[in-house]
């Protein structure tokens, strides 16, 4: 779908295109009716000036401003909360695909724009992005359809519901929970405790977790608490589940935030990890490896999901058109000192 034009905009307002740059500007020479009738047909047209576009006329305007700078095509990255250190490696793959093709890649927080009321795609609109790549949860769905009819969009590391024109490149988050599950399973465990999370990708995690409890037959009991994906969350749902008169020998936290709740709670509460409780978390963030956590966790090869997002916007550049398809990174477990057989089983 073409994106309107300035002349779209003069041609249903039945004025001029300077006219039109006037009204844009801001000014007040402009008759009311004028503005009334640009205005009007902006809204209708979904109409959004070229933001470096505008600025390099206004530069030109001015013979004593310095030349603009000539920069490499652009892509826009909505990253949907900057906090999440699982996005680290997913950024740095889809950035080395980028950088080789020459385009630059330009990064905004979607939960910062959410939160003052902006639309968080709509800078990406104005300068002119090649695409965009959505990472983690979606923004409004709508506002991506809209996005999406006037650009390429991937997104990546999220598995909710997305218009039928965009990809999605993600980890199989199904298929990991069931390598942590059958892990802990395969070291003896029978009691096992999940922290959920919120949205599809904890949903799906939770769903590989039960399938594979259940499949382990009578005598294997699955506990559940919700958690908020935080440290301060996972470490509130330990300690309610260790309250318990039969505590869970084994935890798996829905991300590794959320298992660093559960190492700081087993600690204040007595228990030795991996000797008295088994923690995995999820997503093998930088946290997982520091030499005094040590986590167990499942590599959700962020970075690879990171370089087939990228691939797959250059490949809709190239071949614009047709439905979107879901990619699934094979995930793997990382097992290292957060866990091993129960207490029971030891000695």
């Amino acid at each position: 779908m073409r994106a309107p034009t300035i002349r779209d905009v003069a041609d249903r307002a039945g004025v001029s295109k300077s006219l039109v740059s006037l009204v844009l500007r801001g000014s007040d020479q402009v008759r009311a009716e004028k503005r009334e009738a640009v205005l009007r047909a902006v809204r209708e047209l979904g109409y959004r000036p070229n933001a470096a576009a505008r600025s390099l006329s206004e530069q030109r305007a001015r013979p004593d401003s310095p030349p603009p700078a000539t920069g490499a095509p652009v892509v826009g990255v909505l990253l949907h909360d900057l906090r999440n250190p699982w996005y680290v490696d997913l950024l740095d793959g889809l950035n080395s695909v980028l950088h080789s093709s020459g385009r630059h890649m330009l990064l905004a927080d979607a939960r910062l724009h959410r939160r003052v009321g902006q639309d968080p795609a709509g800078p990406f609109l104005d300068l002119g992005a090649d695409g965009l790549v959505v990472v983690g949860t979606l923004p409004d769905p709508a506002a991506l359809e809209t996005v999406a009819a006037r650009m390429p969009v991937v997104v990546a590391g999220a598995r909710d519901p997305v218009p039928d024109a965009v990809d999605v490149v993600a980890d199989d988050d199904e298929h990991g929970a069931r390598l942590v599950t059958r892990h802990l399973l395969g070291l003896g465990h029978r009691r096992i405790a999940h922290l959920t999370g919120y949205g599809a990708v904890a949903e799906l995690r939770r769903r590989g977790f039960e399938a594979t409890m259940r499949e382990a037959g009578p005598g294997h009991e699955a506990l559940f608490a919700a958690g908020d994906l935080t440290e301060e969350g996972g470490y509130r749902a330990t300690v309610r589940l260790l309250a318990r008169a039969e505590r869970p020998t084994a935890v798996f936290a829905v991300n590794d935030m959320t298992a660093v709740g559960v190492l700081s709670a087993a600690g204040e509460l007595g228990l030795r990890v991996p000797d008295d409780l088994s923690v995995v978390g999820y997503d093998n963030t930088g946290i997982s490896r520091l030499r005094h956590v040590w986590l167990t966790t499942v590599d959700g090869a962020g970075h690879e999901v990171g370089r087939r997002a990228a691939r797959c916007l250059l490949d809709r550049l190239e071949r614009p058109g047709g439905p979107g398809r879901e990619h699934l990174a094979a995930p793997a477990l990382e097992v290292r000192g957060t866990t091993a057989r129960p207490p029971a089983l030891t000695g």
